[in-house]
C-alpha cells in the first residue's frame, strides 16, 4: 500500500516568505500555497479531461473568492499535468494576487521538483 507523500517548501521574494504545502495521494493532490505562514485561503478544485478529449480541467471554487484566479489557474496547471484531482488553496496577506502569481508559480516547480528528488531517492 502506497502513502501519500508530502512535501514542504518555500522562498523568499520580495522580502516575503512564500510557502507550499503538497499532498499527493494516488488520485489526487492538494496544494496550500500562502504568504508568511501555512493557511487555508480560497480553495479551488480542478479535474483532468480523460485523456481522449481535449481542452482544459474543468475547475470551481469550493471556498473563498478573493484569489480565485490564482487558485483555479494552478488547480488546472496541476491537474493537467499530474491527471489527477487537484485541490489548490491560495492564501496571500499582503500581495496583490497578479504579482504573485509568478512566485507561486515558481514555489510550485520548486515543490514538484523536490517531489520527484525524494522519490527517487527512497526508490
Amino acid at each position: 500500500m502506497e502513502r501519500a507523500r508530502i512535501v514542504k517548501e518555500e522562498i523568499i521574494e520580495q522580502s516575503k516568505h512564500f510557502l507550499a504545502v503538497y499532498l499527493e495521494t494516488k488520485n489526487a493532490c492538494l496544494a496550500l500555497l500562502s504568504e508568511r505562514e501555512d493557511r487555508l485561503g480560497t480553495l479551488a478544485i480542478a479535474v483532468p479531461k480523460p485523456k481522449d478529449m481535449l481542452g482544459p480541467p474543468s475547475s470551481s471554487i469550493l471556498l473563498g473568492d478573493k484569489n480565485a484566479i490564482s487558485a483555479r489557474m494552478f488547480a488546472e496547471y496541476l491537474a493537467s499535468k499530474k491527471q489527477k484531482i487537484c485541490l489548490v488553496s491560495v492564501y496571500l496577506e499582503t500581495m496583490e494576487e497578479i504579482e504573485a502569481q509568478s512566485i507561486f508559480m515558481k514555489l510550485i516547480e520548486k515543490t514538484l521538483h523536490a517531489k520527484q528528488e525524494k522519490e527517487g531517492a527512497t526508490a
